[in-house]
């Protein structure tokens, strides 16, 4: 089909069946129709070549089509697609082995579900079920997802408005303070959840120590901890997980996004023996999913952390990013009237800008350039980095290139206009 045939084709259905709001909104950006994808590259129905510096929200850690993942889930594929849920299944329960050998001491049970805001539905829900308690204390600015469970712990009153009243005796804390984290938690509360870093908020990277000073606080009063690693996990952070910063081992764990070697939707919630007993001894069915724990994304799951682990990528996240970040860096200290600031850890980068409407028009000229980024759902000032982490040094150096690019050609259609 011709390019400008296939593009209309596709708008028009996204605006006839699917959202017309955000079609108009990804038109207006310059998005087109991804067409195909392989390392670090997004191609479009023109076939231009994008590098992709969002990563599907920190999902392509792998990059996109891995040879070792897709081989394992075309393999799986000629065998068996999806469980019969009668009998045990090899590929989950050797999935479940090798989390419980990365995860954090003590975090070694799984229940797999498919996707980020189940795996913290799960978590809620067992936290809840295991303390006979009601209240659950997140952070301002975080992001959990969109059900109604997890919505009710995003902090951010934009996406709850419309949907309360929602899951009651959720009580939110500045991300960070860990002066108001300690004195919400108390014997009321169920459990803590929080990120290690903030993403959509804005990659808000907290103090060290933090997360430490809120395992005390639980133990304390009996409350678990959730830590949302969905994004930060799996290397992202430069380290295994984002909690490993602090030496820490949560209670609970909610996993996705990275979690399917960039080829297949899974998630998963990790948690302590005390949890999963605590759930399943009084009723071995009390938390189940058709699909969670599938043959096809546990392969790929597997095939994804081995490859994770076979070549060294958490390291590289943490050598790469740094590059990355200095490269950014560089940029911002010329373009301090437009950027605010540039943080994170490993490839999970943010630059905020010093106004709301700069990153949408910076998010455009890094396209036009060929480069795909975001910015951040609960924080529009913030521009997301998280590509990779097999991003190579040529590659950054094209991001950052274009980068530069983009925020100077953004800082004369401001002053034009002014």
């Amino acid at each position: 089909m011709d390019p400008d045939a296939l593009y209309s084709d596709v708008v028009g259905k996204y605006g006839r069946h699917i959202n017309p709001y955000l079609a108009r909104l990804m038109s207006f950006a310059g998005f087109g129709v991804e067409m195909r994808a392989e390392g670090c590259y997004i191609w479009d129905q023109e076939g231009n070549r994008f590098l992709d510096c969002l990563g599907g929200y920190g999902t392509f850690s792998l990059g996109h089509r891995h040879p070792k993942v897709v081989e394992a889930v075309k393999r799986q594929l000629d065998e068996m697609a999806l469980s019969g849920k009668a009998f045990f299944s090899k590929q989950a329960a050797d999935l479940a082995e090798k989390l419980a050998e990365i995860a954090p001491p003590g975090v070694e049970f799984v229940f797999f579900s498919n996707s980020g805001t189940e795996a913290v539905e799960a978590a809620l829900k067992f936290a809840k079920g295991m303390t006979g308690r009601v209240k659950i204390v997140s952070t301002e600015g975080s992001y959990h997802g969109k059900t109604l469970g997890a919505l009710a712990t995003t902090g951010r009153e934009k996406y709850r408005k419309r949907f309360e009243p929602l899951m009651p005796g959720v009580v939110f804390v500045p991300f960070g303070d860990a002066e108001a984290a300690t004195a919400a938690v108390d014997g009321d509360t169920a459990a803590m959840i929080v990120e290690p870093i903030q993403g959509e908020g804005g990659i808000i990277v907290p103090p060290d120590g933090y997360l430490r000073v809120l395992r005390d606080a639980c133990d304390r009063h009996g409350a678990l901890l959730i830590a949302d690693e969905v994004q930060s996990g799996l290397g992202r952070a430069g380290d295994m997980f984002g909690c490993n910063h602090d030496g820490i081992s949560p209670d609970l764990m909610p996993l996705a996004k990275s979690l399917g070697g960039g080829v297949m939707p899974i998630g998963a919630t990790m948690g302590t023996k005390a949890v999963f007993e605590s759930i399943y001894s009084p009723n071995p069915l009390a938390h189940t999913s058709t699909f969670g724990g599938n043959p096809l994304a546990c392969a790929a799951g597997l095939a994804g952390i081995l490859v994770l682990q076979e070549e060294g990528l958490v390291e590289r996240s943490r050598i790469q990013g740094a590059k990355l970040k200095g490269g950014l860096q560089d940029v911002a200290d010329r373009q301090n009237e437009l950027v605010k600031e540039v943080r994170g850890r490993g490839l999970m980068i943010g630059v905020e800008f010093q106004m709301d409407e700069v990153g949408e028009l910076v998010v455009a000229q890094l396209l036009k350039r060929g480069v795909c980024v975001a910015y951040a759902l609960n924080n529009p000032k913030v521009l997301r980095f998280e590509p990779p982490l097999i991003i190579s040094d040529s590659q950054i150096e094209d991001a950052v290139t274009a980068f530069d690019e983009a925020v100077a050609e953004t800082a004369e259609l401001l002053a034009a206009i002014a």
